[in-house]
């Protein structure tokens, strides 16, 4: 069902209630006024009556005489009684004939009464001396034919004017869900590549959040789109290169003349296996890090178990090139950099930051893995590197020159989004004592 169907029938029922209650409560406030305005009017009729019988009054048999032709106007005087009685329940006066009304000499106030099957409101009048009761009636009929017709005279406009009322309140949802018309039909009219941000500075403001809230989705989706073009002609120009490389080994390898030179193509195809693999892992887990907004899961982290994971992963490359890996604690029993994040990603993270670290660090050299209360330190005794090569870590596939060992230049682009992820900056400069490379990794905030 459509919002503005679902509003109109809301409308359409919320309204006949509204209106029925606002009826009830004017038809009540109706029947307490006529009820004011006749029982005035019968207290001042019993007490007409009674100042009367100050003077001469006439005999108990006397009666009101009737009402002669000429015109009444709209009174009925047969839905009103009055009767007075003397001290000794004698009846002196009496205008109707068949209904009586009856004598109480304890009621000096309204009383409802039932006279011949029909209710009566009666007012009874007792003198100052006792020497005669007025008691004065009517009908209820007659208030509650008054306040129908007070009531029927609302009800017919409204129900007269209902159509009109209808077409009004459709006139007014389309108007009030016109902004949302025109910003569906510009959506619509979209293509998949337009996600320039709405702009609608006349919208209501119940609108503004959508509004925000859109134009905030679509500055992700252009730069998640803008992140995978990005990776997508970096992947193919970074992959033309080795693959080229593997057809030139494979041919050296197929024309391969004796035992000596096909050993040497097929180490070298091997190494260029090797570093294929490498590079599509790591283009592999970038991809899949950029996709990330937060980490999978959110733990305390152990960074003892993390660090015995990512340093006996790196122990074969290290005694490979016959480095020594130390990892050093705080020494005051401090925590070691308290965070909360996925293990698995912090371990992939110190893997690639050791991986770097021994790979351009001297053979027969140390890596220092430092953890302190606030930060997280790797570093190698390379040759130091200068402040352009040092801004320009982190670009994706740069590789400073004159490198023997194999890499894409990834690395440190996937420690970064994962630094990221967990709230941490990586920087680098040199260390201390101005020999090698410092990798630092502490949190943003």
């Amino acid at each position: 069902m459509s919002l503005r169907r679902r509003l109109l029938l809301y409308l359409l029922f919320c309204a006949p209630l509204v209106w029925g209650a606002a009826l009830w409560v004017s038809a009540d406030r109706a029947r307490h006024e006529v009820n004011e305005l006749f029982d005035t009017q019968i207290m001042r009729l019993a007490r007409q009556v009674q100042a009367t019988l100050y003077g001469p009054h006439a005999s108990a048999s006397a009666e009101v005489p009737a009402a002669s032709g000429g015109d009444p106007g709209e009174a009925d005087v047969r839905d009103m009684a009055v009767a007075v009685w003397d001290r000794d329940g004698n009846l002196l006066l009496s205008d109707r004939e068949g209904v009586e009304l009856p004598r109480r000499a304890e009621a000096s106030d309204f009383v409802d009464l039932v006279l011949d099957g029909e209710p009566w409101r009666v007012y009874y009048l007792q003198s100052q001396g006792g020497e005669w009761l007025v008691a004065a009636g009517q009908k209820a009929e007659e208030r509650d034919e008054l306040v129908f017709s007070l009531t029927t005279s609302q009800l017919a406009p409204w129900l007269l004017v209902l159509p009109v009322l209808l077409l009004a309140m459709a006139w007014a949802v389309r108007q009030a869900m016109a902004p949302l018309t025109r910003l569906s039909a510009e959506l619509a009219a979209r293509g998949p590549d337009e996600l320039q941000p709405l702009e609608q500075p006349r919208a209501p403001q119940e609108l503004q959040p959508l509004l925000n809230a859109m134009n905030g989705l679509f500055r992700r989706i252009e730069a998640m789109l803008q992140r995978e073009r990005r990776f997508t002609a970096d992947a193919a120009h970074e992959l033309r290169t080795p693959l080229a490389v593997l057809r030139a080994q494979w041919d050296v390898l197929s024309r391969a003349a004796g035992p000596a030179e096909r050993a040497q193509a097929e180490e070298r195809l091997g190494a260029g296996l090797e570093r294929m693999d490498r590079l599509v892992t790591q283009m592999l887990a970038l991809a899949r890090l950029e996709s990330s907004v937060e980490p999978a899961r959110r733990e305390p982290v152990d960074w003892r178990r993390v660090a015995e994971q990512a340093v006996g992963d790196m122990l074969p490359l290290a005694e490979r090139r016959r480095e020594e890996l130390v990892c050093e604690w705080p020494a005051d029993g401090a925590a070691p950099l308290p965070l909360s994040g996925d293990a698995d990603l912090l371990a992939v993270l110190l893997r690639n930051l050791l991986d770097n670290a021994l790979r351009y660090g001297p053979v027969g050299g140390t890596v220092r893995l430092l953890f302190g209360a606030r930060e997280l330190r790797v570093e190698n005794e390379g040759a130091p590197l200068d402040a352009a090569q040092l801004a320009r870590l982190g670009q994706r596939f740069y590789r400073p020159d004159g490198q023997a060992e194999t890499g894409s230049g990834l690395g440190v682009s996937i420690v970064q989004r994962i630094a990221a992820l967990h709230g941490l900056r990586l920087s680098y400069s040199l260390r201390a004592d101005g020999r090698g490379t410092a990798a630092r990794l502490s949190p943003t905030g």
